[in-house]
């Protein structure tokens, strides 16, 4: 049985034979929060940073962003490690966990309060309501006793732009479209758009695919990037997988645990999925490690579909 609070444990970090890290240039990262097992959503967007990495001979690392206790079951990060280990996923570095970065994010918030760009906020979201959740400051009158959160004093006439690897070019103004964001919320909890930005540097990530949910925040976080003088990564975000309802797969609506078919199997769907066609003879192994190095090996961003969402057959 594995120990996952051994420290000296580097779980999934072995090496699959016939992949070789020579890309120096290159790091990519699959980082899900353990508010449940992976579903086929999760796995997609696993397998699309994994194979991206190892098709540019680059890292693949694996962090768990375990900074809601409230939502995160007992056990769950636990549950996608070995989910994960099952489907062939190794990590090449010893895995953080958000839960044990709490240092690196204050030191964050104390450099950005020393520029003058945190500011102590009581607004709820009720009050916002009016202005589609926008926070502008100075805050809205409201007398209250509650906790304050730290808000981002966002800077005017600041907008955002890159090029995602499978959406384009995208662009957004941080004022108007974002406001002053989260950094520290009431709840005494980091917020995740601080903990992303500083683990992403942390962990040397050059290249982050994800799925298209993340897209709108894409350029917040870059903004902070730029706040903290920290390099940008380049961005590929891939369509999420839904259900025929037009629903996000996800734990709230559902859906179907990885475990309720074989992992090669799921990873035959998952790679079909991304717009590659896994032959005939090789869909039916049983040794995921063989799946992995075929998509590796014909991995082509121009075959993964341009939508930013895609029904889960």
């Amino acid at each position: 049985m594995l120990n996952i609070n051994d420290p000296t444990l580097t779980f999934m970090t072995m090496q699959q034979e016939g992949f070789k890290n020579s890309n120096p240039d290159y790091v990519g990262r699959f980082a899900p929060s353990p508010t449940g097992p992976l579903h086929f959503g999760s796995l997609v967007s696993a397998v699309a940073s994994y194979l991206d990495a190892k098709a540019n001979k680059g890292k693949w690392l694996v962090r768990i962003e375990d900074i809601d206790p409230k939502r995160e079951p007992a056990g769950s990060s636990d549950k996608i490690l070995h989910q994960l280990e099952k489907h062939g996923l190794f990590s090449d570095e010893k895995i953080i966990y958000q839960s044990k970065r709490s240092e690196a994010y204050l030191s964050a918030l104390e450099k950005l309060e020393q520029c003058g760009l945190l500011f102590f906020c009581h607004c709820s979201r009720k009050l916002l309501e009016a202005n589609h959740g926008i926070h502008s400051y100075p805050c809205l009158p409201e007398i209250s006793s509650m906790p304050a959160s730290r808000r981002l004093l966002a800077e005017k006439n600041i907008v955002i732009e890159f090029r995602d690897i499978f959406q384009g070019q995208q662009k957004q103004s941080i004022k108007e479209e974002v406001g002053d964001m989260v950094l520290y919320r009431k709840d005494k909890l980091f917020a995740y758009q601080l903990a992303v930005v500083i683990d992403d540097n942390f962990q040397k990530i050059t290249h982050v695919i994800r799925g298209c949910d993340l897209l709108k925040i894409t350029p917040r976080q870059i903004y902070l990037q730029k706040l903290l003088t920290l390099k940008t990564p380049t961005y590929g975000h891939i369509p999420i997988a839904i259900n025929q309802k037009r629903e996000k797969l996800s734990k709230q609506n559902l859906a179907a645990s990885l475990d309720s078919r074989p992992a090669p199997k799921n990873l035959v769907r998952a790679i079909n999925w991304l717009g590659l066609s896994v032959p005939d003879e090789l869909s039916k192994t049983n040794h995921c490690s063989d799946l992995l190095m075929w998509a590796a090996g014909h991995w082509d961003n121009n075959k993964v579909p341009r939508l930013k969402e895609k029904t889960a057959s």
